[in-house]
């Protein structure tokens, strides 16, 4: 095979719609980019495993692999649980080289996502200096993580929006209903809350709830199959491709 195979490795979850949703975003970065062999694999709760991909990829004659972890941050999942996954795939299959894609934010895409589930949701224009936005991650204890959740929140507010504030559905406080109330305590004429959630699941279900409960006047949708975010997975395939071609030059 002449061109790497992209391997997206998403989480994976109990709930189906997680499963449904990344194979969906999966789908469009395919048709966004005929020809490129595009996999998925999970890291539990759903199959195909990693190592069961990669096995499959290089029976079937693969050379290389640029493995693309479905993650928002650098938390984890990202500096020990897939990293451990592809040494050892590694050692049992040194002909497939096998390189780990860096995760997809902190990105301007992210933030457009973003913005445009809210506009589905029925924000406009017009409504940012009245409304206060939540952004509401999935949480982690990792210190780099939870600091560029707070930067993309400082990021959304010079956009317009009156206040953005993050919230966590796990991990640490503060929650989303908690931040909802807040807003309002302060004056916020409306809240928005936007899920920065790839899929569904337990997590972004806690989230909407969490809204709902504090009487959020706006809900938007994860962030899911979008185009800016297929767009992004591209990018970081990409940019994965340039660091593998200069240092095999090097």
């Amino acid at each position: 095979m002449t061109h790497p195979t992209l391997l997206v490795i998403a989480h994976g979850s109990r709930d189906p719609r997680h499963a449904a949703t990344v194979h969906a975003l999966t789908e469009r970065v395919r048709a966004e980019r005929p020809g490129l062999r595009v996999e998925t694999a999970f890291l539990e709760f759903n199959a195909p495993s990693v190592p069961r991909v990669l096995e499959r990829l290089a029976a079937q004659g693969a050379d290389e692999v640029v493995a693309l972890p479905l993650l928002l941050t650098r938390a984890f999942h990202a500096k020990t649980d897939i990293p451990s996954v592809l040494r050892e795939a590694r050692a049992r299959l040194p002909r497939l080289r096998v390189r780990q894609a860096d995760v997809l934010g902190p990105s301007p895409l992210l933030n457009a996502t973003v913005e445009r589930r809210l506009r589905e949701a029925g924000v406009r224009p017009g409504d940012l200096p009245r409304t206060g936005l939540v952004l509401a991650s999935a949480g982690s204890s990792d210190p780099e993580a939870i600091a560029v959740i707070a930067e993309i929140a400082r990021e959304l507010r010079h956009t317009g929006w009156c206040a953005v504030r993050p919230a966590f559905a796990s991990a640490l406080l503060p929650r989303t209903e908690d931040t909802v109330r807040a807003l309002r305590a302060e004056g916020v004429e409306r809240v928005a809350v936007a899920p920065y959630v790839i899929a569904p699941g337990r997590l972004p279900d806690r989230i909407a709830a969490g809204a709902l409960a504090a009487g959020a006047d706006v809900l938007a949708d994860v962030l899911g199959p979008a185009p800016e975010l297929a767009r992004l997975l591209l990018d970081r395939f990409d940019e994965a491709r340039v660091t593998v071609g200069a240092s095999l030059s090097a």
